[in-house]
C-alpha cells in the first residue's frame, strides 16, 4: 500500500537546522521524483523542494535556495529535507510527496501521493 510517513519536525529557533525524513514504501519510491511542499497557519500550500527519480536533479523554492538542500537515499527508500539557517516564516506543516514521473515538479497538481505532515516551528 502506498505509504509516505514524515518524521524530525520540532521547534526551533531561528537561525537553526533540523533535518525532516520521508519514509516512503518502495511502490512509490523508485523512479518516481520526491518532493517536499509545506502549508503555513491560514495559507494555501507551497512547493519547497524537489529530487528526480535519479537523484540527479532537484528544483527549489526561492525562498528556501540556499538554505534546504534536498536528498534521497535509495536504499533506504527515503528522503530527506536539510534546513539550515530557519527563519520564522518557515514555520508550517511540512509534507512528503511523491510523483509518477521522475521530473522533480515544482507544483502540486504534479504529484500523486501525499504524507500527513510534520510540524516545523521556529521560534524568533
Amino acid at each position: 500500500q502506498a505509504q509516505l510517513v514524515e518524521s524530525g519536525g520540532g521547534l526551533v529557533q531561528a537561525g537553526d537546522s533540523l533535518r525532516l525524513s520521508c519514509a516512503a514504501s518502495e511502490d512509490i519510491f523508485r523512479n518516481n521524483a520526491m518532493a517536499w511542499f509545506r502549508r503555513a497557519p491560514g495559507q494555501a500550500r507551497e512547493f519547497v523542494a524537489a529530487v528526480s527519480g535519479s537523484g540527479q536533479s532537484t528544483n527549489y523554492a526561492g525562498s528556501v535556495k540556499g538554505r534546504f538542500t534536498i536528498s534521497r537515499d535509495n536504499d533506504k527508500n527515503t528522503i530527506y529535507l536539510q534546513m539550515n539557517s530557519l527563519k520564522p516564516e518557515d514555520t508550517a506543516d511540512y509534507i512528503c510527496a511523491s510523483r509518477n514521473g521522475i521530473g522533480p515538479a515544482g507544483n502540486g497538481v504534479s504529484y500523486d501521493y501525499w504524507g500527513q505532515g510534520t510540524q516545523v516551528t521556529v521560534s524568533s
